[in-house]
């Protein structure tokens, strides 16, 4: 009797331990890091500046968070392969990095419909600027590139200030940049994050005036999700620590890190 009452005692106690041990979080196993790919290939004008600043960046921010892993799609080569369908299974989201033109995706639909599964996009400044002759791909980032005038310093408006890309800027900031104009956008598609009220001074006729210029949004694409940010075209602006933060919280948003908040598309301009 004495045996049993010994080995219910060291039971409980190994009990009391494992549960001690689990609620300190020693022994609970890590959550898996998302694992991200990230695009740098180019099919027309290449930000060289940007890229070379955005990879450094985007090294920091894995390093630094710990909540995901990158690997690098820099060539024709690499797309061929690490963008074809099979290739794709072993990511959670892609990384457009000032991509642009038409990037030779083996399978365009099979990646668009990856993406519909529950997989990310952040896409920054060229994204835009990508693939335009597919309408497909256009509609999954949210809008199409269509010009854009001098590098100014332009007042952009935060509309959704509870957003982890947008959380830490002030209500309107200010930030010198290469400023997109968009075509085959529409806002009521969108959830607006940031944007302008007035045409940036950038030497357009039209500086100045006002308008409605949408500049930063997110959206859902079946079951993913896409972040898109105008900004990104100066190496400078990519290296500060509020671009950081921006892309940091982008990125955790897309990959679902950060649950909430949910995109509210058509969100009216305030």
């Amino acid at each position: 009797m004495n045996g049993v009452w010994l080995m219910l005692i060291l039971g409980s106690a190994v009990m009391l331990v494992s549960a001690s041990a689990d609620a300190q979080g020693k022994t609970t196993p890590a959550r898996a890091k998302k694992r991200l790919l990230v695009v740098s290939h180019t099919a027309g004008f290449r930000h060289e500046e940007a890229i070379r600043s955005f990879e450094k960046v985007i090294n920091e921010l894995a390093e630094k968070s710990g909540q995901f892993t990158l690997e690098f799609c820099r060539n024709a080569d690499d797309v061929k392969t690490m963008m074809s369908p099979d290739g794709l299974k072993k990511y959670d989201g892609v990384i457009f990095s000032n991509t642009t033109g038409d990037l030779g995706i083996p399978d365009l639909q099979a990646f668009l419909d990856w993406v519909k599964s529950g997989k990310a996009v952040i896409g920054l400044h060229a994204a835009a600027d990508t693939y335009h002759n597919e309408p497909r791909f256009i509609e999954m980032i949210g809008g199409e590139f269509l010009t854009h005038g001098a590098q100014c310093e332009v007042e952009v408006i935060v509309e959704d200030p509870s957003h982890p890309a947008m959380a830490h800027l002030a209500p309107r900031f200010r930030v010198f940049d290469e400023i997109y104009e968009y075509k085959n956008i529409d806002r009521a598609k969108l959830h607006v994050l940031g944007s302008m009220d007035k045409h940036p001074n950038d030497g357009h006729p039209q500086a100045g005036q006002p308008g409605d210029y949408l500049l930063i949004w997110c959206k859902p694409y079946g079951k993913g999700r896409v972040f898109y940010t105008g900004l990104g075209h100066r190496g400078d602006v990519i290296e500060s620590e509020w671009y950081k933060q921006h892309m940091l919280g982008g990125i955790r948003w897309a990959l679902g890190i950060i649950k909430k908040p949910e995109p509210r598309i058509g969100q009216p301009k305030k």
